[in-house]
C-alpha cells in the first residue's frame, strides 16, 4: 500500500491521481468529560479540539475540508434558543484563530481559496464559511437537504445554526451528487463499497460516513509523504478507532442513526487495522491536533 494506496484503489483510472499538499489546522475548541467521547473514558472535562484541513492541489489551487468555529459562531449562540448550543457545548474560540486569520498568517488570501469541502454541517464545521467569499461549496447533497428547513429547536437538535451560511450558499453549491462514483476494489479489503471522485482526477476521494450527521462524508487524499483519511466526526478520537472504543450512548441523543454510526464507527475500525500506515484524522482528536497543528501551517 504506503504510497500507492490511492492508485490501487482506482484501477479505472488510465494515469495517476495528481499528489496533493496538506496542512491541519484547529479553529477553537470545546470541553466535554471525556466519558461522553469515550466508553469508558474519565470524568474530567476534556478539550476538544475543532479541526479542519487545507489542501493545495496542483491545479485547482487552495481547497478547505470544513472550517472549523469562527467568531460567527458566538454571534448565533448569542441570544436563546441559540445560546442553548454554547451552554451545552462551551466553546473556547479567539479571533486569531479563525480559519481566515490563520491562513493570512500562513501566507494564504482567504479569497483565493476556491473550494470547500463540507463533512456535514454542524455549526463547529461550518462557522467560517462567510469568510471565503471566492469558494464553491462540495457536499452530499443529502446533508444539505437534512438541515436546509430546520429553524429554532429543531435546527439546534441537529447542531445547525442556519445564519453560518453565506446567503448566497445554494447558488455557489457544486454538489457531490454529478460526482463520479468509484467502486472501491474488494480484494483490497476495503470497508467502504465505493467513493466520490470530488475533482475527477482521483486526488481526493470522497467517504460516505453517516450516523453521526445526515450525509457526512470523509475525505480520502494522498500527500508525496503520506496517505490521509480525514473522517469528519465518524471517530471523535484516534484512541477510539484504535481502541474500538465508541462514544457512550448519550452522545446519540445528537445522531440521526445510531445504527449508520455504528456502522461507520467500524469500518474505520476496519480501515485502521487494514492500511495502518494511512493517517487517520478525526476533526476533533486533540492527540491529531497536538502533533499536527502546531500553528505554523506545517506541510505534511
Amino acid at each position: 500500500m504506503k504510497l500507492e494506496l490511492l492508485d490501487r484503489l482506482m484501477p479505472a483510472l488510465e494515469k495517476r491521481p495528481p499528489r496533493v499538499k496538506l496542512r491541519l489546522f484547529t479553529s477553537g475548541s470545546c470541553r466535554h468529560p471525556e466519558w461522553v467521547t469515550l466508553r469508558g473514558g474519565g470524568l474530567r472535562p476534556v478539550t476538544i479540539p475543532a479541526m479542519w484541513a487545507c489542501i493545495e492541489h496542483p491545479s485547482y489551487g487552495w481547497i478547505l475540508f470544513d472550517t472549523g468555529y469562527a467568531a460567527r459562531f458566538l454571534e448565533a449562540t448569542s441570544r436563546l434558543p441559540e445560546k442553548l448550543y454554547r451552554m451545552m457545548t462551551p466553546v473556547q474560540f479567539l479571533s486569531e484563530e479563525s480559519a481566515a486569520e490563520q491562513l493570512r498568517r500562513t501566507g494564504i488570501d482567504p479569497a483565493q481559496v476556491g473550494k470547500i469541502v463540507i463533512s456535514h454541517f454542524h455549526a463547529d464545521h461550518v462557522a467560517g464559511l462567510r469568510d471565503f467569499p471566492n469558494a464553491r461549496f462540495i457536499y452530499n447533497p443529502v446533508a444539505y437537504e437534512a438541515v436546509r428547513e430546520l429553524t429554532g429547536l429543531s435546527a439546534l437538535r441537529r447542531a445547525f445554526l442556519p445564519e453560518l451560511l453565506p446567503e448566497d450558499f445554494e447558488s455557489r453549491s457544486d454538489t457531490l451528487a454529478s460526482a463520479p462514483v468509484i467502486t472501491l476494489p474488494p480484494e483490497l479489503g476495503f470497508p467502504f463499497p465505493s467513493a466520490r471522485d470530488v475533482l475527477g482526477d482521483g486526488s481526493l476521494l470522497a467517504v460516505d460516513l453517516p450516523g453521526h450527521a445526515d450525509g457526512q462524508i470523509g475525505l480520502l487524499l494522498a500527500t508525496e509523504l503520506h496517505t490521509y483519511f480525514l473522517c469528519a466526526d465518524a471517530a471523535w478520537s484516534s484512541r477510539a478507532y484504535r481502541e474500538a472504543r465508541p462514544p457512550h450512548p448519550l452522545a446519540g441523543v445528537i445522531m440521526p442513526s445510531r445504527s449508520d454510526y455504528r456502522e461507520s464507527f467500524g469500518r474505520i475500525i476496519q480501515f485502521h487495522r487494514q492500511f495502518p500506515e494511512v493517517r487517520i484524522i478525526p476533526s476533533h482528536c486533540a492527540e491529531a491536533s497536538s502533533r499536527w497543528t502546531p500553528g505554523r501551517g506545517t506541510l505534511l
